[in-house]
């Protein structure tokens, strides 16, 4: 197999692009919209947008690279169908296409702001520190609720980066930004408990799910909870941008599935419920940010 044959089939099994690039082209975009809202400045030129979802797009792929360093070990033992254990692809092979994106990343931050170059240095000491497991990689393994709050930590990080392209060239920040921040954290959460509640028979020995840890019904229960924390936050953040009541009832109607997807799982935790919980909490997501990045200009516009 050539090899952008084999790194197409590896995009697709570990970065897969037709669900990543509709997803962080959202929540870019609604990044530097959210940012420019709540301000009450005018949104920034087309190229603020671009350098946006480049950044977005280099961040993610790079968390990606790490993952595979971090969890290599992990994978050759108890994944070995993954594409690295299996020899679709090189440990160097990744390591470069993640290098590469490194200057890229920088350069779209240089262009549009200087400035901006210090949040994305923020971001890649987190993500460097989260890789190490932040030195303590027993302790952490061993406590998972505070894993998870620092490995989704860099989720604020990266959209205080991303709103910084709108914020730093005008002058500052919106002081209630800080809701919006909170949303992608808590948003963070819901993404990484939902792709990690699994069937009893997809369940693998010496692979930590939440499932697995606190067992289906109380996980799945728990990710309810992230989704309602969520929901609050889109709704503040609609406040903050004068679309509140509209958000709560677009908000309740888009709970709605997540409900019927928790309780269908708790109830029968099948491979098929599995994959529900996944594709619901990725479509809550990116609701979430097209809600609070698009909602206040969609009414607006209609006003």
């Amino acid at each position: 197999m050539t090899l952008p044959a084999r790194l197409w089939t590896y995009q697709s099994e570990r970065f897969p692009l037709k669900k990543t690039i509709p997803l962080l082209l959202v929540f870019s975009a609604a990044s530097i919209c959210v940012s420019a809202r709540l301000a009450d400045r005018p949104l920034p030129e087309w190229p603020a947008f671009l350098v946006g979802f480049v950044l977005a797009m280099a961040l993610f792929f790079q968390m990606r690279v790490c993952d595979e360093f971090k969890d290599a070990e992990e994978d050759r033992r108890y994944r070995p169908e993954r594409p690295i254990p299996r020899g679709l692809v090189s440990p160097a092979e990744v390591l470069v296409l993640g290098l590469l994106t490194l200057p890229m990343a920088a350069t779209a931050a240089w262009l549009w702001y200087t400035p901006v170059l210090w949040g994305l240095l923020a971001v890649w000491v987190w993500l460097a520190a989260m890789t190490a497991e932040f030195g303590v990689p027993t302790w952490l393994k061993a406590r998972p609720v505070f894993y998870l709050v620092s490995h989704m930590a860099i989720m604020p990080l990266i959209d205080l980066l991303l709103t910084s392209i709108e914020w730093l060239p005008a002058g500052g920040a919106a002081s209630k930004l800080w809701l919006f921040l909170a949303l992608s954290f808590i948003n963070g959460c819901v993404l990484e408990i939902g792709r990690k509640l699994w069937s009893p028979e997809n369940e693998i020995d010496g692979v930590d799910t939440y499932s697995a840890l606190w067992g289906h019904r109380r996980a799945a229960y728990v990710w309810l909870c992230c989704v309602v924390l969520s929901f609050g936050f889109l709704v503040g953040t609609g406040f903050a941008t004068g679309v509140g009541w509209v958000t709560v009832l677009v908000g309740a109607a888009a709970f709605v599935p997540c409900g019927f997807a928790v309780r269908s799982y708790v109830h029968a935790p099948t491979p098929k419920a599995q994959d529900r919980m996944d594709t619901i909490a990725g479509l809550w997501v990116f609701f979430c940010y097209a809600t609070a990045g698009f909602l206040p200009f969609l009414i607006g516009g209609l006003t």
